[in-house]
């Protein structure tokens, strides 16, 4: 009859199977259901792993005295995106440079997978041209369509702040007030 701790340990070690499958032959597992670094019990190299789920893994035979295990951030601390809307526009499907589109789609890949869990805020800018009142309800529509697109795609709406809107507030000073260099999307990760 198998106890808690024994249902526990193969439970870890069928994943820790499935891991280790995916991440090659650098590491290695023994019955135990830790995980080694490359070499054997004999030649320790005492490494910490952090798998795709941010747990940490020792080595049962390496040094006692490791570094906690640090995540580390897939996600820069500021995403700029240059989503060209066609005028008075605010949907995805009136951006003319469906590069920048595809830019987003990558970026919301590294945040789907980033470990660290990053809160998101979206904040939307624009150039000069118009009334203070206007920028800021356009900055505000793109900044939401963005929003609801990176949702869309798969990021769990607890991590984004809702949308935000600078209008044209924070002009960039090295391009021309009326420039569309001004026009953008900023998401910033915390």
């Amino acid at each position: 009859m198998l106890d808690l701790k024994s249902i526990l340990r193969k439970a870890m070690l069928a994943g820790a199977a499935t891991a280790m499958l995916a991440a090659g032959p650098a590491a290695a597992i023994d019955d135990e259901a830790y995980w080694y670094a490359v070499g054997d019990r004999d030649r320790p190299q005492g490494q910490l792993w952090v798998n795709p789920y941010g747990q940490c893994w020792e080595s049962v035979f390496g040094p006692s005295n490791l570094p906690p295990c640090e995540t580390v951030a897939i996600v820069p601390t500021e995403f700029t995106l240059r989503l060209n809307f066609e005028f008075d526009e605010y949907e995805m499907q009136n951006v003319v440079n469906r590069d920048e589109i595809v830019r987003l789609d990558r970026y919301i890949q590294d945040v789907i997978a980033s470990p660290a869990n990053e809160f998101l805020t979206v904040v939307g800018h624009t150039d000069v041209v118009g009334s203070f009142e206007y920028n800021d309800a356009l900055g505000m529509r793109r900044a939401t369509t963005v929003r609801n697109y990176m949702i869309a795609q798969g990021v769990t709406p607890n991590r984004i702040a809702p949308a935000q809107s600078r209008g044209k507030r924070e002009l960039l000073p090295e391009y021309p007030a009326d420039s569309v260099m001004q026009r953008r999307v900023v998401i910033h990760a915390e």
